[in-house]
């Protein structure tokens, strides 16, 4: 039993140190490390390279995009739900198409919100 409480005692002791130790690390390292790494962020907020006509898209187009998206997935998430209801209330057996409904929808959602959050995240 003393031979466990030893162990226990300078695991304790260890892991004390552990924790104590790396806060005394040489701070002039750290911020030529903060320097580097706020010198590269520069460089990509500096970046003013001519956006290729390939990818280039105007805002009216990209609104149109996410609507012609949005419109499909509003109806899949109708159908989704009145196949449910349908299901559920009523005892129709349209288990499988109510699960097309649902992937469909899931798929498209995540397509949506990507887009979304790729073309309008900076705002």
């Amino acid at each position: 039993m003393q031979s466990m409480s030893r162990i226990f005692f300078f695991l304790f002791i260890g892991l004390a140190l552990s924790v104590v130790v790396p806060g005394y690390a040489d701070e002039p390292v750290e911020q030529k490390v903060e320097q580097q790494s706020a010198g590269v962020l520069q460089a990509f907020e500096n970046d003013r390279s001519a956006k290729s006509e390939l990818v280039a898209i105007d805002e009216k187009t990209k609104y149109l995009i996410m609507f012609l998206m949005g419109v499909p997935l509003l109806l899949l998430l109708i159908a989704t739900v009145a196949l449910g209801v349908a299901m559920v209330v009523y005892g129709k057996r349209v288990f499988v198409p109510h699960m097309i409904c649902a992937g469909l929808s899931l798929t498209l959602a995540m397509g949506h919100a990507v887009v979304g959050i790729v073309w309008f995240y900076p705002f």
